[in-house]
């Protein structure tokens, strides 16, 4: 019996998640166990468990390395807080504090307050870390308070306050921007935008003037400053409030009409519809949608597929696909940001503490690359046998998208690029490489663009 830990769940001493047989457990030390089970017997847990809002867990067989040993429900594809869009990160954090503050009410806190505590049913976040919850202790404030600022509150402020995308950022810090570093950016007059004084300015200051000072002599000060139950209940509902002010509303952007402005008619478009249905009609399991734009091949995937992962590098494009999927109440697509040319690395501890994106996907069962091929080969200068053997990495089945030199599309990429310098981006050179790695079970051309679906060889 093969057990391999998670290597993102180091940092709790109190408690380690290993998978055993496909199994996802985790393991609890005695102080946890108490804690777990003073966590079912409150009535929110089963409410939110029953609402799907927190993953369905159960005690399971003894181990003897451990006090008690839990079983978690295995969430369909692991994504990480720098692959949301701004409406998922906010749902995020709204349902971590509804959470938290439910949690309050029947005396139980969290003590961490990371993005990373959630992950996605489809378009529904879930709250997975069982191990946070705790019993509230008089005179402390929340404990995952700086985490929650820093890996939530904090990157919606600078999408919601200042327009950047937060991806970049999270992604280059997992434990997500500094206090210190917000308010440089927030400062002279945006200092008066929404929160910003409070949870970024003061924060910090706070921060700084108890750096000295060790943990224990800062709960006995708030103790005797009178801060209870009641005040540390104001203070997560004062923050609930401030993350549903925040907005942002994403911009027109190139990609947001693609599928109205690219170069197929309407016939073929209806053509490339349902060779995309045919060619995914057996496909079962995961369905990865790579260059997903506004979600319309996921939708046509996810009526064969268990589950369909839809990348797209524009986060404008993320966004407005996951507000529609949210009120669509879809549990079967997961929209993501991500860069194809540079798709998420594994980032944390050794480079493994959060997986990369093609460690996390395996090899799926189908994989959709529409209208791809020729960004990363002309418009990112990726060598076409990188592509094809990308492509073979990542799904058994592969449905692909060639789209030729003189299509306006490809032309209009190439318009930027020196004369010649993709003497090797032609159908007959794709076609050679790809039958070297797929069998090819279906072909169909239309106008300037060709559709292939291919069977992996190994």
């Amino acid at each position: 019996m093969a057990v391999r830990a998670e290597p993102a769940s180091f940092r709790d001493p109190a408690g380690r998640v290993f998978y055993v047989d496909g199994e996802v457990l985790r393991g609890l030390g005695p102080g946890a166990a108490d804690d777990w089970r003073a966590l079912v017997a409150t009535e929110f847990f089963g409410r939110f468990v029953g609402a799907g809002k927190i993953c369905e867990t159960e005690e399971a067989s003894q181990r003897d390395d451990w006090a008690l040993v839990l079983r978690h429900e295995r969430i369909p594809f692991v994504s990480y807080p720098y692959e949301w869009s701004f409406a998922m990160l906010r749902d995020a954090a709204l349902l971590h504090l509804e959470i938290l503050r439910a949690a309050l009410d029947e005396g139980l806190t969290t003590k961490d307050g990371s993005a990373y505590n959630l992950q996605w049913r489809g378009a529904a976040p879930v709250f997975i870390d069982i191990g946070s919850f705790e019993p509230a202790r008089d005179g402390e404030p929340w404990a995952g308070y700086r985490q929650f600022c820093q890996t939530m509150l904090y990157p919606l402020m600078a999408q919601a306050h200042l327009g950047v995308d937060f991806q970049p950022w999270l992604r280059a810090a997992v434990d997500g921007i500094e206090p210190a570093q917000m308010r440089r950016l927030l400062g002279g007059g945006r200092r008066f935008k929404a929160g910003v004084l409070k949870h970024v300015h003061l924060h910090d200051a706070v921060q700084s003037r108890n750096a000295g000072e060790s943990t224990r002599a800062v709960r006995a000060e708030l103790r005797e400053a009178g801060f209870g139950a009641e005040l540390r209940k104001a203070t997560v509902g004062a923050i609930d409030k401030l993350v549903q002010r925040l907005d942002w509303q994403p911009p027109a952007s190139h990609w947001s009409g693609y599928q109205q402005t690219c170069t197929y008619s309407d016939e073929d478009r209806a053509a490339k519809a349902a060779f995309v249905d045919s060619a995914l009609s057996t496909v079962d399991g995961l369905v990865l949608d790579l260059g997903a734009n506004d979600g319309t091949y996921s939708r046509i995937a996810a009526r064969h597929a268990k589950y369909v992962v839809a990348v797209e590098s524009d986060a404008a494009v993320v966004d407005g696909l996951y507000r529609r999927l949210r009120a669509d109440g879809e549990k079967r697509i997961l929209p993501l940001v991500m860069d194809l040319a540079d798709p998420s690395p594994g980032i944390g501890w050794r480079g493994r503490e959060r997986a990369s994106f093609e460690q996390r996907a395996g090899q799926a069962d189908a994989v959709l690359a529409l209208a791809v091929v020729h960004h990363l080969a002309i418009g990112r200068n990726v060598p076409l046998p990188e592509i094809v053997d990308w492509l073979a990495a990542l799904g058994r089945r592969v449905v692909v998208e060639f789209v030729e030199p003189d299509d306006p599309m490809a032309r209009r990429l190439l318009a930027n690029k020196p004369e010649g310098l993709f003497a090797d981006y032609r159908r007959d050179a794709f076609e050679k490489l790809f039958a070297e790695r797929f069998t090819v079970e279906r072909r169909e051309q239309r106008s300037t663009r060709t559709l292939y679906c291919g069977l992996s060889r190994g």
